[in-house]
Formats: structure tokens, sequence, C-alpha cells
């Protein structure tokens, strides 16, 4: 018997398990879906370009807005880097329908992103460099519940980052 309870303590815990990050596949709404304002809230890299801007980040808003075509969006970037207010309303998000990518392009430089399955009322952002992973949260309002935050920091966990990975926006 005593062997028989002891057994358990013996067995290897069972390591988190990992939902697989699921993109969006877009269709007529996804995009509609998109417009409008957001808060950028956290984020977590292993590329060191955007490592040191997440550092920097002290708060930021964003709005998409329809472009010249269907597979274009305007952006509108107010942010705070440490002590600085930047405002940017040059760039564009190119939409590629035929994998359901977004493509960030700021002064000639493109940053490809899948749109991962969520809230409606979130944006999280699976940036696509296979050698630095980097996933971003955003929300409509600028707080945002426990539960999905914990969500998030869950998938993080799964792509090997640690919460001292996670930088947040104040």
């Amino acid at each position: 018997l005593a062997l028989l309870l002891g057994l358990p303590l013996a067995l290897p815990a069972e390591p988190p398990s990992c939902a697989p990050l699921v993109p969006v596949t877009f269709d007529n709404a996804t995009i509609p879906g998109l417009l409008g304002q957001w808060i950028y809230i956290a984020g977590a890299s292993r590329y060191p370009p955007h490592l040191e801007e997440l550092k920097a980040v002290k708060h930021a808003a964003f709005s998409f807005s329809p472009g010249s075509h269907e597979d274009e969006l305007n952006v509108t970037e107010i942010m705070r880097l440490n002590e600085t207010c930047v405002v940017k309303n040059t760039s564009k998000i190119l939409v590629f329908w035929h994998n359901s990518t977004l493509a960030h392009v700021d002064d000639q430089v493109a940053s490809m992103a899948k749109l991962i399955q969520s809230d409606k009322d979130l944006l999280i952002l699976k940036h696509l460099n296979t050698s630095f992973p980097t996933l971003s949260l955003s929300a409509r309002m600028p707080n945002v519940s426990k539960e999905l935050l914990e969500d998030f920091k869950a998938h993080l966990h799964c792509l090997g980052f640690t919460e001292e990975d996670i930088f947040f926006t104040s």
C-alpha cells in the first residue's frame, strides 16, 4: 500500500499543454473587423530590434482605416517611447488574402504577421520570423481581463518565453 501511495509522487508531472496558435483565415468580415482604434498592451520577442522597441514603448495606440484599395489599410500610430511622444501616419498594412497574412510597411521596411484567433476585441499577432518568435497583444480597451491575459501568457510560455520576457505598457 505504501508503494502505491508513493507512486503518484514518483511519476513526472504533466507538462503544460500547449494549444497551437490558430491563425485566422481571412474572409470578407476579417479586415472590416480590424478597422478602428487599438491599444497596445504587451509583447515578447527574441528579435533584437523588436526587443529594443518593446523595452522603450511605454504607451501605444493605433488605428486602422481603409486604404486606397481592399488590400491596404492606413495606420495611424501614437506612441510614447521612453519620454518621447511619436505620432506616425505614414505606414500601411498590406493584406495578403491568399495566405491570410498582414504586412506592416513603414519606410520601405516590412514585417509580416499572422492574426491569431481570439476574442473579437483582441488583436494577437504572431510576427513571422522563424528564427525569432514574436507575439504581441493589443485590445480595443486599455484593460484586458485577467483570464484573457493569462491565455496570452500561456501562448508565450508555449513559444519558450518566461514572465521576464514579456513587456507591458504602463
